[in-house]
């Protein structure tokens, strides 16, 4: 019997591996997309291993060697500093400089003198410029692929503006910590990690939200007190109203709240009111940032949070809560059935269709439900279904702007010796990397970004690409290669 069991597991895997295609058309679609493109020999690379193996290694980036990718990243410092630590490098130094420019009398007495180059703003804008080089860095020359594009997928799902006041100094840990080691993990994991990240409180100001009412007095710890003769004895703690802090918030603040379940889960048909959107910020209440100026991380402020009631799509979370209540708010929301199909809307449309195959749509939401949120074996489903790997799928989809560069640099076998040109043109094409303004981050739909003045650009990007060479720019530049 137990031979049996065996033999039939096996015919199942090999059955189930038979059923994905090898041929070269195929294997070109599925690196069109689960890459950033294919360079020269990829096909034939992943025919050899068979494309069901080369997806299994995607789906499990922690087992695949990138020894080349440290080198690639070797000199941009900043990368690899935490947030204290950029806050303390770049971040300290211009404003100070700011601080002494206000106070020179002379700065304002010709206010026609040109402006020279402020070296401080250069350094600290700097921090920036490399993440966008590492960004790029990564999507050319990663082995690790599918973690890229998935990484890329969501900081845009997740998406914070490096424009807002300091949050470009938040930004290099929020993609390094928050986003790339949970784009194949739980959704609830990623989630909340987000929901604590400085750049997401700072982005949607959850950090200045408080209870109108607070502060409220905190309950000090207990402590132990001599005895009169001898020994000890535990003094209970009491009630300490909280000083009153100069500038401190002054009320509730819904932004993240509302982005929480608009963008970020339930979608903007999910089900929730405005009263969802009221009680899930009074569950955030207190969730901060602790001494933001100096790169401080996740703080909770009993004080400024909001102790009541509170019911979350018609769950209800008990009075006195701390905490707690913003998790049981993230255990709500991410369990939802409509979040499960929000997020499987949004990844067959990545992959497969701007206009998502609903049967996919209905198995990937499934398997989200099925399996706790586990975002690898969703995104499973979905590269391993018949829709995606259907003919009708090859060349359906229209690149970004990130995308055509990047795939025209591995197309092309740019060796980067300096990516910061490739950041600029990043501007040139309309899709500068982490300065989308609004929280629903860039489109992924071919309308955002097919028109004659994009094609133009990109053509002219093909042109200084190819460096002379007129057939590798008509490559470039072919409608053909505006699609994946």
């Amino acid at each position: 019997m137990r031979g049996l069991i065996s033999a039939l597991a096996i015919g199942v895997v090999t059955a189930s591996a038979a059923t994905v295609p090898n041929d070269a058309q195929t294997v070109q679609h599925v690196l069109n997309r689960i890459t950033f493109g294919p360079r020269d020999g990829d096909v034939e690379r992943v025919q050899a291993k068979g494309l069901q193996r080369y997806i299994d290694e995607q789906l499990r980036p922690d087992r695949i060697p990138d020894p080349a990718m440290a080198a690639r990243l070797d000199g941009l410092k900043s990368i690899t500093m935490n947030t204290r630590e950029i806050a303390s490098t770049f971040e300290a130094p211009l404003l100070e400089e700011r601080r002494a420019r206000k106070q020179d009398a002379k700065a304002d007495a010709d206010p026609d003198a040109p402006k020279m180059p402020n070296p401080v703003q250069q350094r600290a804008n700097s921090v920036l410029v490399e993440l966008g080089e590492q960004k790029i860095l990564r999507a050319v020359y990663s082995e690790r692929q599918l973690q890229e594009v998935l990484t890329d997928f969501w900081f845009n799902h997740f998406n914070v503006d490096a424009r807002k006041g300091r949050e470009r100094f938040m930004l290099t840990e929020y993609e390094r910590e928050v986003i790339r080691p949970h784009v194949l993990g739980s959704f609830r994991d990623l989630l909340g990690a987000t929901a604590k990240s400085p750049a997401m409180l700072f982005y949607l100001d959850n950090w200045m939200s408080v209870d109108p009412n607070g502060p409220h007095p905190v309950q000090t710890p207990p402590r132990y007190a001599r005895r009169p003769f001898g020994g000890r004895m535990v003094v209970p703690g009491n009630p300490r109203q909280p000083a009153e802090r100069k500038n401190a918030p002054k009320g509730l603040n819904e932004n993240y709240g509302r982005e929480l379940l608009e963008l970020h889960t339930l979608g903007v048909d999910g089900g929730y009111s405005q009263h969802d959107v009221t009680e899930v910020a009074r569950a955030f209440t207190g969730w901060t940032i602790e001494n933001p100026q100096k790169g401080g991380g996740f703080v909770f402020r009993p004080q400024v949070h909001d102790t009541g009631q509170k019911v979350v799509l018609g769950h209800m979370i008990k009075a006195g809560g701390g905490e707690s209540d913003g998790e049981q708010v993230l255990d709500i929301v991410s369990r939802h059935p409509s979040t499960a199909r929000f997020i499987a809307t949004k990844l067959v449309r990545r992959f497969v269709s701007d206009t998502p195959p609903t049967a996919l749509v209905d198995r990937a939401a499934r398997k989200f439900m099925d399996t706790n949120g586990d975002l690898r074996e969703v995104t499973r489903t979905i590269l391993l279904s018949p829709e995606f790997l259907s003919p009708d799928a090859f060349n359906a989809k229209a690149k970004t702007p990130f995308d055509f560069l990047v795939s025209a640099l591995r197309s092309s076998g740019t060796d980067i010796k300096d990516a910061r040109p490739f950041v600029r043109t990043m501007q040139e094409l309309g899709m500068p990397l982490y300065q989308c303004q609004p929280p629903t981050g860039y489109k992924d739909t071919a309308d955002a970004w097919i028109n004659t003045g994009a094609l133009v650009a990109r053509m002219n990007v093909a042109v200084r690409l190819s460096s002379g060479d007129e057939k590798m720019a008509q490559q470039l530049g072919s409608p053909e290669f505006q699609r994946r």
